[in-house]
């Protein structure tokens, strides 16, 4: 059961209305890092975890994230409040109302398509979808996936009030981007707390690969750190003749009863390009100025 209180989680204090900074914000309203996308993300998973700790942990994420929507959209709403009216009543000139709104990054977009309102979009126009929602219902995968959705959101949240002129809309953002930090630190715990918790799933990996490092790009700007070096790590250059690391010839094989093979081989000799011709194509016929070297046809 959901209960809503009408009173906003933390309380907005808008300057003035400014379509163009309300259209950059629908990017944590509909956006991939938006508290929309985090909220169904954390709801989902929590509705499918066995462990009752962390599906506690999850639904009560969710549901902040969710108020953290209602912020942001109350803030979008808030913004867009003076040329929505104009808009809908038509009270200023075609051109001084075609200034108000047309003034850069999709506000036009907000104020003509959605009325002001808050829209379901990132800052960009496009559509909200369920692909942002990237569970696969491990933990342990679903885990790290959240602290990394957690870190772009307080990314974006950091751009935005580096882009917000407005005190009361900065004071507001901040405390959004200070949640998304307590939320990382959450995840993290819960991620701990599950033991043996890397690799993630359940089985584990082939002892023979899972400590070689293959230098794979090689040149100017090759370099050693923790991550290749040290007693954790094999090195390995890989040359230009290199073969397969698990040895063989590096040529792909699949067993095949005696009737596929021949249905096989009968589709490859039908279909067999000649070596012997250079055939006039529909290219060469239609062929005009800048269409390079062309096959001539027969006089």
């Amino acid at each position: 059961m959901f209960m809503h209180n009408k009173n906003l989680m933390y309380t907005v204090r808008v300057s003035e209305p400014d379509p163009r900074l309300a259209s950059l914000m629908l990017e944590q309203f509909g956006g991939p890092q938006g508290e929309l996308a985090a909220a169904l993300r954390y709801f989902t998973q929590g509705l499918a975890d066995e462990d009752p700790g962390r599906k506690d942990m999850l639904i009560d994420i969710a549901t902040e994230e969710l108020s953290h929507l209602e912020i942001i959209g109350s803030i979008v709403a808030m913004l867009t409040k003076g040329v929505k009216g104009k808009l809908a009543e038509g009270a200023e000139e075609a051109a001084e109302l075609y200034g108000d709104i047309a003034k850069g990054n999709g506000s036009h977009t907000l104020a003509v398509l959605y009325g002001g309102g808050p829209a379901l979009t990132n800052s960009a126009g496009q559509l909200w979808n369920a692909g942002y929602i990237d569970s696969i219902g491990e933990p342990t995968a679903d885990l790290r996936s959240n602290i990394a959705a957690e870190s772009r959101a307080k990314i974006i949240y950091e751009r935005l009030i580096n882009l917000t002129p407005d005190p009361g809309v900065k004071d507001a953002l901040t405390f959004l981007m200070t949640r998304e930090v307590a939320h990382q630190k959450m995840f993290e715990k819960a991620l701990y707390s599950i033991e043996n918790n890397f690799p993630p799933g359940k089985l584990p990996g082939n002892p023979e690969y899972t400590d070689k490092y293959y230098n794979m790009s090689q040149g100017a700007g090759d370099a050693r750190g923790p991550w290749n070096q040290g007693e954790q790590w094999e090195f390995v250059e890989v040359k230009s003749n290199q073969g397969p690391v698990n040895g063989g010839d590096g040529n792909p094989s699949v067993k095949l009863a005696a009737a596929e093979m021949a249905a096989i081989n009968q589709t490859a000799a039908r279909t067999k390009s000649r070596t012997d011709v250079n055939p006039l194509t529909g290219a060469d016929l239609g062929a005009g100025p800048g269409a390079g070297k062309m096959t001539k046809a027969a006089k």
